[in-house]
């Protein structure tokens, strides 16, 4: 008996492995989810030139679809968005706005034009047993366009998911022409909603794209957004740019969505700022610019398959082939069978084989004189005839063998014969006509689909530089508190991407990050400097060994540093004496006065020691006690 983690382990493979292979992933045979396959399958059935009811079409797509009404028209909606295989009639949405369609029982369909000439034949349909089992489904459409590529999926599956990005028809079609030429190719995402696209980094699906709003500067106070997006809507954008405006991102002073069947969103700027110094802003902290990553994963040979774009499309021209190589081939076994049954007829009627059955009562005796009767034209003849081609000579009407027209039928044959000359042809050279048949899809249905999505380099924004901006930050040496919120005299000219230093005169320093207020006072100590930390200011200290009097001077840059960690920049039980950041400053020494001593004092200038690291001992200044130490004036 199994344990219940071995059951849970199988229920929960048996779910995974509904969920990727009957419904989120889709088939590459012909780039369609079960649901989707079933929608098209139902409109094929009900198919009249007419529309009809979404509701009514949900329901009876239901028949094979083991899920509720909801989930079916969702997806029949998505389905239509996409704008290839259905014809609408009601409100679907709005793939701008993401404004939701209206009920089923408003909304109407039917199937395309292009959907019903390229996706539909019986003859080459397998199908199996609903999930009922009362009625048969396809397994794949025959489709002879690349849908997988075409509209682009997306789905979640367990453990895995797939993202596919839409491309244009045209660029498609051409693409597998140059497949079947052996020429090179080169094919980029297109989406309904048009923008503008860098996908130098696409890598045939493997990669990303970067996406931009496409917009006029009306004027220098407004601008107007036309194209949005793929996977934005005009809500979701008006959201970032209204959040990034909050966080004092950008500045803005009113935006309007005017968008209907178009795109127009405008926005409207206050005092102090100019279009074309927001635009930068407007990609860096909104949905005006996106990243897309396609995820290229689809079902093949009833397991997930990771692929690329190119071995997407070269596998549909195959399977393409093959289509069209069968189609030709049960043309040509029709024409076979039309050219025999008339050179039956022909040779049964010119001959009057029927004559010597007149008097004949026995079905069987009839059907031997007959056979014999057909011997001497065998020749003529592309098969034997069989017992049911008797028949359907026994049941011609008297009135027709009267009125039977030899030159129409020779005629007849030979125009049948004209035909299967050239499918013969077009099998011997399936790439040719295969060719011929994408540029017939192309001259029809080319001018429908022209590419929205605009190709061009996009330059990487320089976050950093977008950013900065320039801050006072104070510092009130009378409080002990520093930051952008203090009122004082001693100020820095900061940018925000700036930390600042602050040195004590016990020799400890550390990092802080501007704050809007802190205090920065330690007990028992005196703040010495607070600068901005640049990381190239050379600092100049002299401190003095309060035991044996001797000085020390150094020279620093700090560059590297923990924000709010204490460091020293001189020796512990040392006394600062000197602290200065000027460029090459002198100090004079005043030595201690001794018997016999001639020289009272000394000056040192700080351009004769070499910038060492922070953390550097410093250099004896002067080989007797100092004193006191005085800056001199430059």
């Amino acid at each position: 008996m199994k344990d219940f983690k071995q059951l849970m382990q199988e229920y929960y493979l048996l779910y995974a492995s509904y969920v990727i292979l009957d419904r989120a992933i889709p088939l590459v045979d012909d780039g369609l989810k079960p649901v989707q396959r079933r929608i098209l399958h139902v409109l094929r059935e009900m198919h009249d030139g007419k529309m009809h009811k979404v509701a009514n079409v949900a329901g009876r797509t239901m028949v094979y679809h083991p899920h509720g009404n909801a989930a079916i028209e969702e997806a029949l909606v998505n389905l239509a968005n996409k704008g290839y295989l259905l014809d609408t009639q009601g409100n679907f949405g709005n793939i701008y706005t993401g404004d939701p369609s209206a009920a089923g029982r408003y909304i109407e369909t039917r199937l395309s034009p292009l959907a019903i000439e390229t996706l539909f034949n019986p003859a080459l349909t397998h199908t199996v047993a609903s999930y009922d089992g009362r009625n048969q489904e396809p397994v794949f459409l025959p489709a002879k366009i690349p849908l997988l590529l075409l509209q682009g999926t997306e789905g979640i599956a367990v453990g895995m998911s797939t993202y596919i990005l839409p491309h244009n028809f045209v660029e498609l079609l051409d693409a597998e022409i140059a497949i079947l030429e052996g020429r090179p190719y080169e094919i980029k995402p297109d989406f309904p909603t048009g923008g503008i696209m860098d996908a130098s980094h696409y890598e045939k699906g493997k990669g990303k794209i970067r996406l931009r709003v496409k917009f006029d500067v009306v004027d220098a106070k407004t601008i107007v957004i036309r194209e949005i997006c793929h996977g934005t809507t005009t809500e979701s954008l008006i959201r970032s740019i209204d959040e990034a405006a909050k966080k004092g991102k950008i500045k803005i002073d009113a935006i309007y969505d005017y968008t209907s069947d178009k795109v127009e969103i405008e926005i409207k700027l206050p005092r102090g700022v100019y279009a074309n110094d927001l635009i930068d802003s407007l990609y860096a902290y909104t949905e005006c610019e996106v990243t897309l990553t396609s995820q290229m994963v689809s079902i093949k040979d009833n397991m997930p398959w990771e692929t690329n774009v190119h071995d997407i499309l070269e596998l549909h021209v195959q399977n393409l082939q093959g289509y069209l190589s069968k189609e030709l081939q049960i043309e040509r076994d029709g024409l076979l069978e039309s050219i025999f049954e008339m050179s039956l007829e022909r040779i049964f009627i010119e001959n009057r084989l029927y004559k010597p059955i007149e008097n004949i009562s026995t079905n069987e005796e009839i059907h031997a004189v007959i056979t014999k009767g057909f011997e001497p034209f065998l020749f003529q003849l592309s098969r034997i005839p069989t017992e049911k081609d008797r028949e359907k000579l026994l049941n011609i009407p008297i009135r027709r063998i009267s009125k039977f027209d030899i030159d129409k039928n020779h005629n007849d044959i030979f125009a049948a014969q004209r035909m299967l000359a050239k499918i013969e042809k077009d099998l011997k050279d399936i790439t040719k006509y295969t060719i011929k048949y994408i540029e017939k899809l192309l001259a029809k249905y080319g001018k429908d689909y022209p590419r929205r999505t605009q190709i061009q380099a996009i330059e990487r924004l320089d976050m950093k530089a977008i950013e900065t901006r320039l801050i006072a930050v104070n510092y009130d040496v009378a409080s002990g508190f520093v930051g952008t919120k203090v009122s004082s005299k001693e100020t820095l000219q900061c940018t925000n991407f700036d930390k600042l230093l602050v040195f004590y005169d016990d020799g400890f320093y550390q990092a802080i990050s501007i704050p809007e207020k802190l205090y920065i006072e330690r007990e028992g100590t005196k703040i010495v400097h607070v600068a901005v930390a640049d990381k190239k200011t050379v600092i100049n200290v002299a401190y003095r060994d309060p035991k044996t009097r001797f000085c020390y001077g150094k020279k620093f840059v700090i560059e590297k540093f923990i924000l709010e960690k204490m460091y020293r920049y001189f020796e512990d039980g040392m006394k600062l004496v000197f602290f200065s950041h000027d460029q090459e400053p002198s100090i004079e020494m005043i030595f201690a006065l001794k018997a016999k001593q001639r020289v009272g004092q000394q000056v040192f200038a700080f351009k004769d020691l070499a910038v060492k690291g922070v953390s550097a001992k410093g250099v004896r200044l002067a080989p007797r006690e100092v004193q006191k130490v005085i800056p001199v004036a430059r």
